[in-house]
């Protein structure tokens, strides 16, 4: 009861010193009277609504000066939607912001500067994998929650093959491959260890590449004097890029001892339901539709593998966050209501209620008493993101960078090269 106790103090303490900075500091012009608190927000979001409707009518309840109401969208649609409703001057007051979006609504969101919230103070409140809405000139939205890139494994497969662990390292991982992997005398895989190697048919490859970019330390895009850069070509980190895209391309190789992927498989989350896959890359908001594709099997979770003896721990992350429209035309009201969703218990309802990790320290600390969050929980805390400026155009580029490999049109070098051209290339549209 003590520690809850305290943790309670400690959020109120967050909420109300965020909420008394941002006031004082003139980033929430409110008039006298707190008559900049009133009125209704409009909240937009892809989370089911069924999800959130709980936590959301707590919040109402709490704040009886305003409302926030939520409205769906689909996933498929939403980029294409939010844009449109802002142009027409009919868009959100403020709307849950994917990581993906960040790069390209950073001039429809109202950046909190950092002379009203502290950068040391944000790093202290949130976990590493907000700050991918970190710019130079502020804070583009509050992060909500992170949901880590894992590695799911079929305990009856490791068991029969007698391994008693998942790898904790790639090299453990190489070393897995020649004993889970089935083939038959004409070297075709019958059933595979990993999904490693191609690009169409491997479900978040470009994430699972980014992540091997991320721990060799390349943080693929980075800002330089107030303008996002390419680092794909430059020699940043203990381990240089062409060697990771060959490690990662050798799993097709079939005359390499990791191969045990190829074109014939039809995905990899597929394969991995199927039971015809030993490990699969996905991420921690999975779990619930992995289990649901097939409640028979025998699986489980394990935390990302990591290059042997690297001196940090890194993981990929998808981070949604909190934004304020820039447009809105209650916007007292909107910076209130998203300082003190993002500050407040609501948090923590919402990464429950979504099944991921929170975003904020404190809240990491109280995990649930479940076989899965702790490792959930534990990866997120190194988990990492980057600014996509586009995830069409960035999944072509990687995607070709990967095939011109495979196909031996390119070095890895080249391809490295080529894919860095084509993303500075992006990032100056």
């Amino acid at each position: 009861m003590k520690g809850n106790f305290q943790i309670i103090i400690l959020i109120i303490f967050i909420a109300a010193a965020i909420f008394g900075v941002l006031v004082f500091s003139g980033a929430i012009p409110l008039g006298s009277g707190g008559e900049g608190s009133l009125g209704t927000v409009v909240l937009w979001g892809t989370i089911p609504a069924q999800a959130i409707a709980a936590p959301l009518e707590d919040f109402n309840n709490a704040n009886p000066t305003f409302t926030v109401n939520y409205v769906q969208k689909s996933v498929d649609t939403f980029d294409r939607d939010l844009l449109e409703a802002l142009a027409s001057g009919k868009g959100p007051d403020m709307f849950f912001l994917p990581d993906n979006l960040a790069f390209s609504y950073a001039n429809k969101i109202f950046t909190i500067p950092y002379g009203s919230y502290p950068l040391s103070t944000f790093k202290n409140v949130f976990a590493g994998a907000g700050e991918v809405f970190l710019t130079g000139k502020g804070i583009l939205a509050f992060p909500m929650s992170i949901d880590p890139l894992m590695l799911y494994y079929n305990r009856s497969i490791l068991d029969a093959n007698g391994v008693i662990y998942p790898p904790s390292t790639w090299e453990d991982m190489s070393n897995l491959v020649p004993v889970l992997t089935k083939k038959d005398d004409s070297n075709r895989i019958l059933k595979s260890a990993v999904a490693l190697g191609h690009f169409s048919n491997i479900v978040h490859a470009k994430d699972i590449l980014v992540a091997l970019f991320m721990q060799a330390g390349n943080p693929i895009i980075k800002e330089e004097n107030g303008v996002f850069i390419s680092t794909l070509n430059r020699p940043i980190g203990n381990y240089n890029l062409p060697s990771i895209l060959k490690f990662y391309t050798d799993f097709a190789d079939p005359n390499n001892p990791a191969y045990s992927w190829n074109r014939s498989f039809s995905g990899s989350g597929d394969a991995f339901s199927k039971e015809d896959l030993a490990f699969y890359f996905g991420y921690a908001g999975e779990f619930r539709s992995l289990v649901n594709k097939n409640p028979n099997q025998n699986f489980f979770i394990a935390e990302m593998p990591q290059i042997k003896n690297s001196n940090f721990k890194l993981t990929g992350a998808r981070v949604t966050g909190l934004a304020i429209s820039s447009f809105s035309k209650n916007f007292n009201t909107a910076f209130t209501a998203a300082s003190l969703m993002a500050t407040g218990d609501f948090a923590h309802k919402f990464a429950t209620a979504t099944g991921v990790a929170p975003a904020r320290r404190d809240l990491l600390a109280i995990i649930p008493a479940d076989a899965y969050s702790p490792i959930f929980y534990r990866s997120a805390l190194y988990a990492r993101s980057w600014p996509d400026p586009s995830s069409k155009n960035t999944d072509n580029i990687f995607g070709t960078m990967v095939n011109a490999v495979l196909s031996n049109t390119l070095s890895t070098t080249d391809a490295i090269r080529d894919a860095s051209s084509k993303m500075s290339l992006l990032l100056f549209k």
